[in-house]
């Protein structure tokens, strides 16, 4: 197998920093886009893309023009793109949160893009405000190229995954809120009120991205608390039922205290085709919930 096409190793402890000033940094980027983009129904107008270099924006209208922002974990730095301007680069090594904030910000407004955006992280514990944050300032170039990679086998199976699937479907996008890479399937019926609970997520923002039934599932990098890279798959609302559907592949289990089918991503690199046995997961997880939330399936996926 060629190099460029092996699903690399992310060993949590090994770039954790890393992953760490990344995620803020994207929290950023995902607020710059979220202030500017019009409204998508369950915030797919906040989220980020797997691009060919890392990730992406997209295209962001503003007034009469369109911008985007790229993280190029290639080359190791963020550009901003425009219409009427030549092309703006951050180098991403030696940045700290405050100083990557003001240099983005800065870079927008020479262009005459003027967006204020909420200081604080969403969905984390520790919330020190971007422009004050030195902390958080590890980058190393492998970790987050070796991130990538990883995300763009993933996102391409994720696609093949969706593509057999006829109802309604969200995007494969990373929420910087979570940092996590999803692929939501509906069943087209109204879902009962979410009681909430992420840290520093308001109610309504959750209840409405779960107003629907879905089967989500996703990839995760991991936490201090967990850390270990995993996929996992839930649906909302849960009937009693879905836990105990069969689920493939063996080493993929139900985690009480998240609600939700896992499978860790070692796992999946271990086995001799990590596409295949990803789809397995992704495959009999939404059987699961399409099953016990008796889906119509004959109207929702293609023949």
């Amino acid at each position: 197998m060629n190099d460029v096409n092996k699903w690399p190793q992310l060993n949590y402890s090994d770039w954790s920093e890393t992953l760490k000033t990344i995620h803020l940094w994207t929290q950023i980027v995902g607020k710059v886009r979220l202030k500017t983009m019009p409204w998508q129904n369950q915030s797919w107008h906040t989220t980020l893309y797997i691009s060919a270099r890392g990730l992406t924006t997209g295209s962001i209208p503003y007034k009469n023009e369109i911008f985007e922002i790229e993280f190029d974990f290639e080359n190791h730095e963020l550009i901003l793109i425009s219409t009427f301007h030549q092309n703006k680069v951050i180098p991403l090594p030696g940045q700290s949160v405050a100083t990557f904030y003001k240099a983005l910000m800065d870079c927008l407004h020479s262009i005459g893009i003027d967006v204020k955006i909420h200081q604080k992280p969403n969905e984390m514990e520790e919330c020190i405000p971007f422009h004050e944050n030195t902390k958080n300032n590890t980058y190393v170039p492998e970790h987050a190229k070796n991130f990538w990679q990883s995300a763009v086998n993933i996102h391409n199976v994720f696609l093949r995954f969706r593509s057999e699937y006829v109802g309604k479907s969200s995007p494969v996008h990373l929420f910087w809120g979570a940092f996590d890479l999803a692929l939501t399937r509906f069943s087209g019926r109204p879902a009962p009120l979410h009681p909430g609970g992420m840290p520093n997520m308001p109610l309504n923002v959750m209840q409405e991205a779960y107003s629907q039934e879905v089967s989500s599932v996703g990839f995760w990098p991991g936490s201090d608390d967990f850390p270990m890279a995993m996929f996992y798959s839930y649906c909302y609302p849960t009937p009693d039922a879905f836990k105990e559907q069969p689920v493939l592949p063996e080493k993929a289990f139900w985690e009480e205290s998240l609600g939700e089918f896992v499978l860790l991503y070692d796992d999946v690199i271990a086995t001799e085709d990590p596409a295949a046995t990803l789809m397995d997961f992704l495959q009999t997880t939404y059987d699961a919930a399409a099953n016990a939330g008796n889906w119509d399936r004959a109207l929702l996926e293609r023949k």
